[in-house]
């Protein structure tokens, strides 16, 4: 359950971090009230998560999974370019989480 947790969580602070940009600086309403429900949703259920999975292996995950996804949709949404560094860096990211995931025991099941 904790792992559902952290990807509503992930997913959450994807969705807020996407309207943040749409929010315009906060001057529309509609994307500046997803920015806080999303990132409240986005908090409460990392705090949930860090119940039982250590928080390093918990931020690791966070931090990862989000920067590949919303860097896909800035690419996707926003036209944002991505260079050949910048898909190495995304891959060495992707890679880092699996790692964590499959071999590290730092992480509780």
């Amino acid at each position: 359950m904790n792992w559902i947790f952290l990807s509503v969580a992930i997913i959450a602070e994807v969705i807020a971090t996407t309207a943040l940009k749409a929010s315009d600086g906060f001057s529309r309403l509609g994307p500046s009230v997803l920015v806080v429900a999303g990132y409240g949703i986005a908090f409460y259920c990392l705090s949930l998560t860090l119940r039982t999975i250590p928080v390093g292996i918990v931020y690791a995950v966070w931090s990862g999974v989000g920067i590949v996804l919303i860097t896909l949709i800035a690419w996707l949404l926003y036209g944002q370019k991505l260079d050949a560094p910048a898909l190495f860096g995304i891959g060495l990211i992707i890679a880092g989480v699996i790692v964590l995931n499959v071999f590290s025991r730092s992480v509780t099941h």
